[in-house]
């Protein structure tokens, strides 16, 4: 199909344009050389009508190749921002360290209340740790404080309160504390949000990967060879540690 159009900045002649193909026409258009009163006509065609009516002036035109580049590349950008980056076993490590040391702040301090209290010899309890940190694998130690006035009952509670502290963060941000600092989270092998059910579930999955710590460690240590860097617990409650999604103005601006 052959195009013509007038243009109207010719005074002298003849001011038909063309032929010209439909991708020039719209060159045209963008050009500015062609505006929605120019008259424009095509083969096929009785007579002469404005540019803006013809069915091509509301189509979209093709993209140029700088367009489809630009295009590929965000397509590429924002593939690369969905992908799963998952969490491997050093950060998963440093995360962990992280929570326990403010468990463990709370733990002092619940201590030096229960101390103040008189429910149990702060003096005793410091003594069992210091005996621990020389040996940790000592299992008599363990036996001597959980004999020590007051510390069945600690342990009960913060026993409890490490669960609470797990499971809550798990489920209401899917991360603890320790992972929101490092930029991680936990979610569903299908990219959902944890439930609290499944908040509990892996909780209690964790006991039975730190009962492999007489293992060497094996139910923490298969995050190193797994694919998807998944620990003895992210098997059983079928979860995975990813780190948080880039952000596309962050992206933009690297």
């Amino acid at each position: 199909m052959k195009w013509f159009y007038i243009d109207t900045s010719i005074t002298d002649g003849d001011r038909r344009q063309g032929p010209y193909s439909i991708d020039e026409i719209r060159d045209f258009v963008n050009e500015g050389k062609i505006k929605d009163e120019t008259l424009v006509w095509h083969t096929g065609e009785a007579n002469w009508k404005a540019w803006k009516d013809f069915p091509e002036a509301s189509e979209p035109p093709e993209p140029s190749e700088e367009e489809l580049l630009k295009q590929t590349i965000e397509t590429l950008l924002q593939s690369r921002m969905n992908r799963k980056r998952y969490a491997g076993f050093f950060v998963r490590a440093n995360a962990f360290i992280i929570d326990n040391i403010i468990l463990s702040i709370f733990g002092a301090l619940f201590l030096y209340v229960m101390s103040l209290a008189g429910m149990l010899d702060l003096n005793a309890v410091s003594e069992i740790v210091n005996q621990y940190i020389e040996n940790p694998t000592s299992t008599e130690l363990v036996s001597k404080a959980l004999e020590l006035p007051g510390m069945s009952a600690f342990f009960t509670i913060w026993s409890f309160v490490q669960a609470v502290y797990f499971i809550v963060f798990h489920a209401v941000w899917g991360a603890t504390p320790g992972k929101k600092l490092l930029h991680i989270h936990v979610e569903m092998a299908n990219g959902e949000k944890l439930s609290w059910a499944f908040s509990i579930f892996r909780f209690i999955a964790s006991i039975v990967t730190q009962a492999t710590l007489v293992f060497y460690g094996l139910g923490y240590l298969i995050v190193l060879i797994d694919p998807q860097k998944r620990a003895l617990h992210d098997f059983i409650a079928r979860t995975r540690v990813v780190h948080n999604a880039i952000e596309q103005k962050e992206n933009k601006e690297v």
